[in-house]
């Protein structure tokens, strides 16, 4: 029997929020597995030079500006990666933002911005690509979840709401669109550190020891950890897995 291939070569992702942390190692991720890549996030400028990046190592790349919380700013993304590329196999929903207070201390206006970047941006960036998908038989959609998809902690509510979103709208999406030949799953990390949460973790020991102290692998996660789970599911080797929840998470959610 031959064996499915984990290569991206000839297929073109689009990652949100692709400039740092974890959309930027989706990004090298998947160019390093063949793939060329659009950058589509807020700070165009930031987007650029990591699509420079992309392009030192001999894959395509475009940066784009967009906010995944605006219906009309995706679908211009979408309308100008299809006209740079001429299709998209890959969406990699990323972008998404957190805000720490209390359920006492939000502001209605912190609860729609969680909401609206994390779990609306999911859909409308679905709906402004899926269609091209499901009219060629073919795509993979990976979504950001969370571990805190199904548990909470104290001062996350709306990230806990959003993320919760996220994983069900990737069943759903599953469902609906599995019979078109599209594949809807989703990737649910534990802590990584990155430059965006490198400062806390320092600034706030207490809280994410708790964390690790749950982790049997015995420490956070890395950027890189989080690389080949991507890929996995980006590329033919996940052609009969869709609708799923992949923790990557060091083990945290079987204690």
């Amino acid at each position: 029997m031959s064996f499915p291939s984990f290569r991206l070569d000839g297929q073109v992702a689009l990652v949100t929020g692709g400039n740092r942390g974890l959309g930027a190692l989706g990004a090298r991720a998947f160019a390093a597995a063949g793939a060329d890549v659009v950058i589509a996030a807020r700070d165009l400028a930031l987007s650029e030079r990591m699509a420079e990046e992309l392009r030192a190592t001999g894959r395509r790349a475009l940066a784009l500006e967009a906010d995944v919380a605006d219906r009309a700013s995706v679908d211009v993304m979408a309308a100008r990666a299809l006209e740079a590329f001429g299709r998209v196999d890959i969406l990699f929903n990323n972008a998404g933002v957190m805000a720490s207070k209390t359920a006492i201390e939000l502001e209605e206006a912190d609860w729609h911005q969680v909401m609206d970047v994390s779990a609306t941006g999911t859909w409308l960036c679905c709906k402004a690509l899926a269609p091209q998908m499901l009219a060629r038989g073919s795509g993979r959609i990976v979504n950001m979840a969370s571990i805190l998809a199904d548990r909470g902690i104290p001062n996350r509510a709306p990230y806990c709401a959003a993320k919760a979103a996220v994983a069900n709208l990737t069943r759903a999406l599953a469902v609906e669109f599995g019979p078109k030949g599209v594949t809807v799953n989703a990737v649910a990390p534990t802590v990584f550190v990155t430059d965006l949460n490198r400062h806390l973790i320092e600034k706030l020991p207490q809280v994410y020891g708790s964390v690790l102290s749950r982790m049997p692998l015995g420490r956070l996660g890395q950027p890189e950890d989080l690389a080949g789970a991507l890929v996995f599911l980006a590329s033919p080797a996940a052609a009969f897995i869709t609708g799923q929840i992949l923790h990557v998470d060091g083990g945290f959610s079987a204690t």
